[in-house]
């Protein structure tokens, strides 16, 4: 039992001093780690909710192009509609037209029989109301500038009385519908 060393005093001071120094740093990292685990936690919630700011954005994006898009695909169909409705209107018209135009001829030929010219006269009224509230508008440019745009010119003439580049003479009438003209006028132009 002698063999037994003896602690030294100091020796135990400083063993008891580091054991507080490790305790100490323990308590430390303790609530360091604890300050953290919630700052980690609150970037978590933050980016998490980040995450879900950015998705509902892309989201309500991808929405509103896509509404956008419906509407415009909604304005296209309707105006296609329109224009091949237009376009049928025409068509139709188009193949009446020398009707119109023979019952036109019927009208300027003479005739005895005032009755069967006022016949013709009431069928051309009717014919030509008929048309008109298909929105078929008549294109006489006589007397007026020459555009090639509704009229063709057939032949051209000098005239003194009339100005430079007028239609003289209408040889057949145009039409158009919804301002697309189906039939262009026949004219004569005057000094060109």
């Amino acid at each position: 039992m002698g063999d037994e060393k003896k602690k030294d005093p100091v020796t135990e001071e400083e063993e008891i001093q580091t054991a507080e120094e490790q305790s100490t740093e323990a308590e430390e990292n303790t609530e360091a780690e604890e300050t953290q685990a919630p700052e980690e936690e609150q970037a978590e919630e933050q980016s998490e909710e980040e995450k879900l700011t950015a998705e509902l954005a892309d989201q309500k994006d991808k929405y509103l192009r896509l509404m956008a898009e419906y509407d415009n695909f909604r304005k296209r169909s309707a105006k296609e509609r329109l224009e091949l409705m237009e376009t049928a209107k025409g068509n139709a018209v188009s193949e009446i037209l020398p009707v119109l135009d023979n019952f036109e001829r019927a009208l300027a030929t003479e005739t005895q029989d005032e009755a069967y010219k006022s016949g013709v006269e009431m069928i051309f009224k009717q014919f030509s109301d008929a048309l008109a509230k298909l929105g078929v508008e008549v294109i006489d440019p006589t007397g007026q500038e020459f555009d090639p745009n509704v009229a063709n010119a057939v032949n051209q003439i000098e005239d003194e009385n009339l100005g430079e580049n007028i239609v003289a003479q209408t040889f057949q009438k145009g039409y158009k519908v919804g301002g697309k003209v189906i039939r262009y006028a026949m004219v004569v132009v005057a000094n060109p």
